[in-house]
């Protein structure tokens, strides 16, 4: 795919990974829709102060209606969908059942709210994401592609019990998708990251499991969200790649 003007809407695109491939697809000439729930006019500023094409649009991926609108905003405004990356995604990271040490008996549980708000945004959003965006794509007659964001925690990951079922189902759906969508012209692959230096890790990760991660991860040290963003310009731009998943880990294995 020839990236230059071609329409990118990316969820959770405010900050951290989502933000690091706006500026790039922005750098490729594309232009870009920065989907989030806050500091979207402020993201798409800063690309359009650096001479890129960017436009914000506030979106809640875990409503139908919120996203059906986000796409229509990316075709009012740029005239259709090329490329949408599903990135919003959020942490409720806690064990599943919590012993007390003195007395062998469970102390707490991984309440269904953990579960169902991590299970609304990282696996419901992406699922309305990649709809939305190819029924742009094949209403606009546009060849497309979705990115779907998953992680390597989809391999399943002590103390994630939430985020490692929605990561694993982003994987599902991308199969499913290449196999439906690819008589529309349409591309569907992932992302897995290991361990990126964004604000959700720094903020939500307790610093002694940051340590311990980056002392079993080969290269030695956490990822950068930029190099996310090279992983989805590469999909972008290889039209061979689709149904796969490439994971960005630095050799991390959990």
């Amino acid at each position: 795919m020839e990236l230059k003007d071609k329409v990118v809407v990316i969820t959770g695109g405010a900050s951290g990974i989502g933000l690091a491939m706006a500026q790039r697809f922005a750098a490729e000439g594309s232009k870009v829709v920065i989907a989030d729930v806050k500091g979207v006019d402020e993201a798409a500023a800063g690309i359009r102060e650096a001479g890129g094409q960017a436009a914000g649009v506030v979106c809640d991926v875990r409503d139908e209606a919120s996203v059906a609108a986000t796409m229509k905003f990316a075709t009012d405004t740029w005239g259709g969908v090329d490329v949408a990356i599903a990135n919003a995604g959020i942490l409720r990271d806690g064990l599943l059942l919590r012993v007390d040490k003195a007395t062998g008996m469970v102390a707490d549980r991984m309440s269904v709210k953990q579960w169902q708000d991590v299970i609304d945004v990282n696996l419901t959003g992406v699922f309305l994401t990649g709809r939305e965006a190819a029924a742009a794509m094949i209403d606009g007659r546009r060849r497309g592609l979705l990115i779907l964001l998953s992680s390597i925690s989809k391999e399943g990951n002590f103390g994630q019990t939430n985020y490692s079922a929605s990561k694993a189902g982003v994987i599902a759906m991308t199969v499913a998708w290449s196999r439906e969508l690819a008589r529309f012209g349409i591309r569907t692959a992932a992302i897995a990251p290991g361990f990126i230096e964004t604000p959700m890790v720094m903020k939500d990760m307790k610093p002694e499991a940051l340590e311990k991660f980056k002392q079993i991860i080969p290269i030695g040290r956490l990822g950068k969200p930029e190099e996310i963003a090279e992983t989805a310009i590469f999909i972008a731009k290889c039209d061979l790649v689709t149904g796969v998943c490439i994971e960005a880990t630095g050799g991390m294995r959990l």
